[in-house]
């Protein structure tokens, strides 16, 4: 069964209502036309749109499938389904989706407006690291929020790592430069950085990245650095909208997408890649440790159109 197999399934089950929203509806198109023309392409581009896949994917993927339903002389709806899951499948791929950091002295930022599951996510990433044999630091530099010290602090107690910082109304970059000290001091693989989501005030949040960086750039020269954003796939488009914000304000090297079991708005995985060429590194499904797992765009697309049939086959195939 394995891990992976086990995800996959949770996966498949996390992803019910967005394939309710865009597969069920892609499905009805493909048997509701006898043929493909203009009227065809145009409501697959609303489903895909509302779908949340984002204007910019949607079209990339629509210019791509008529493409190929071209160079492949296609008469028949139902035959461009496949074609349908390559396209996207393709605008997914931002190439090898690196996780350098794992195997790397290094510092991984993580930040996110609050009510994302920020800490959360940043207590179950540090959870896999030391599942992988990781030394982890954690530092509690999200101070702006009441309670984010104490919830961290018990995540790190879970995970079995060391954490700095926690105190409300500290200074962030005086929380990361002892944390630096700490990660020095005790051969950690992995700082793990927890800090401030605040998008309201831009300038703010700016400043405060800048000294963590400076503090970083001068006392840990030789660290790897990631900087992952945090982003709740129930928000859809709002998420996108997040992820071009922090963007602005940081170098984010990836995307922690949670929240993924309880949204319709799932495509937006799609359109975060496409539209900003950033990955999506990890994703969530639930709630338990075990629910935060890498992200594969292909097993991803592969669970969103699965078919109980699908699965009939391949179960025929592998006994």
């Amino acid at each position: 069964m394995g891990e992976k197999q086990g995800f996959f399934k949770r996966l498949v089950a996390g992803l019910t209502k967005t394939r309710d929203n865009i597969v069920s509806g892609m499905d009805s198109i493909f048997h509701g036309f006898s043929r493909i023309d203009e009227e065809f392409y145009e409501e697959l581009e609303e489903t895909l749109i509302m779908g949340d896949l984002g204007v910019h994917a949607t079209m990339e993927i629509l210019d791509d499938l008529r493409e190929k339903v071209r160079a492949q002389h296609l008469k028949e709806p139902i035959e461009c389904r496949q074609l349908l899951i390559d396209s996207i499948k393709e605008q997914m791929d931002v190439g090898e989706t690196a996780y350098e950091f794992e195997d790397r002295t290094s510092v991984v930022f993580v930040i996110g407006v609050n009510g994302v599951g920020k800490t959360t996510t940043i207590g179950k990433l540090a959870g896999k690291l030391k599942d992988q044999g990781k030394k982890v630091v954690l530092a509690a530099a999200d101070t702006f929020r009441a309670a984010a010290g104490e919830q961290l602090k018990e995540w790190a107690n879970r995970a079995g790592a060391d954490m700095i910082g926690g105190q409300e109304g500290a200074d962030p970059a005086s929380v990361i430069y002892d944390a630096v000290a700490a990660a020095k001091a005790r051969n950690a693989d992995v700082l793990l950085c927890d800090t401030a989501g605040r998008l309201h005030n831009k300038k703010n949040l700016m400043e405060e990245l800048k000294k963590i960086n400076r503090v970083i750039d001068r006392e840990y020269p030789e660290a790897f650095r990631e900087t992952l954003v945090v982003l709740d796939a129930t928000t859809g488009q709002n998420a996108l909208a997040q992820a071009r914000e922090f963007n602005e304000v940081a170098d984010i090297t990836g995307v922690i997408l949670t929240k993924m079991d309880g949204t319709a708005k799932g495509g937006i995985a799609v359109a975060i890649q496409a539209e900003l060429g950033i990955p999506v590194k990890y994703i969530g499904v639930g709630e338990s440790i075990d629910d935060l797992q890498k992200f594969d765009s292909d097993e991803f697309v592969n669970a969103l159109f699965y078919r109980e049939e699908d699965a009939e086959q391949t179960e025929a195939v592998e006994s």
